[in-house]
């Protein structure tokens, strides 16, 4: 289990997509590979840059969490599942001297490289300041409380903390998550009827405090 409790949406992790800037997913769990590629940079990492920014849960079984494998048709023999081609850790399908099985854990067992969780559900939510009459949408995870969805509002508003954070003049749990503060996720009721997401998007209002403290 990752020991990271941050929470991350598939577009965040969709961001880091390059050799030198490395995340993919898998079991609901973010890690960050940049480290390894750099220190194995070769063919073998190659299948992993070509995924990097995605969720990579179907190259492993749902309960060993170990890489897949299958019996090969051709082969009548146990192979690795490998959509990429083969990857870093994975022994080669033939004897090959060359292949070094030095390493003690393999990198889908490190969790220090696990940096944080995957939202299971992705959640829109409107934020409007009552001060400056600004009306912002943010894409938040489900499970996030609402202290650490003001940290995501910080970057449109560097005073977020210095605001009640409100829903129809109830003052929010700011320990809570959306949820648990009775801001229910309706969109699959909206769906039904025909109505697109965008069209339905709860609200939070900011009331100003007494300053206007940097966070």
């Amino acid at each position: 289990m990752c020991i990271r409790d941050r929470y991350y949406t598939p577009k965040e992790v969709a961001k880091h997509n390059t050799a030198s800037d490395c995340w993919v997913s898998f079991f609901y769990e973010v890690y960050d590979l940049t480290y390894v590629i750099q220190k194995h940079y070769g063919p073998e990492v190659d299948p992993i840059v070509k995924a990097a920014g995605t969720d990579i849960t179907h190259w492993f079984d749902e309960k060993t969490r170990e890489p897949k494998t299958f019996v090969s048709p051709h082969s009548k023999i146990l192979e690795y599942y490998l959509p990429n081609g083969r990857y870093l850790h994975i022994p080669p399908a033939e004897p090959d001297s060359s292949w070094s099985n030095s390493f003690t854990t393999p990198w889908w067992r490190k969790k220090k490289l696990c940096i944080g969780k995957l939202t299971r559900k992705v959640r829109k939510l409107r934020v409007i300041n009552m001060l400056t009459k600004d009306d912002d949408v943010l894409e938040v995870c489900s499970e996030e409380s609402m202290n650490e969805i003001l940290d995501r509002y910080l970057q449109l508003n560097e005073h977020a903390a210095s605001y009640d954070w409100k829903r129809l003049g109830r003052p929010l749990d700011m320990r809570k998550t959306l949820d648990e503060n009775d801001i229910p996720d309706e969109t699959e009721e909206f769906l039904m009827l025909n109505i697109e997401e965008d069209q339905y998007i709860p609200a939070v209002h900011l009331y100003y405090k007494d300053d206007l403290t940097v966070s």
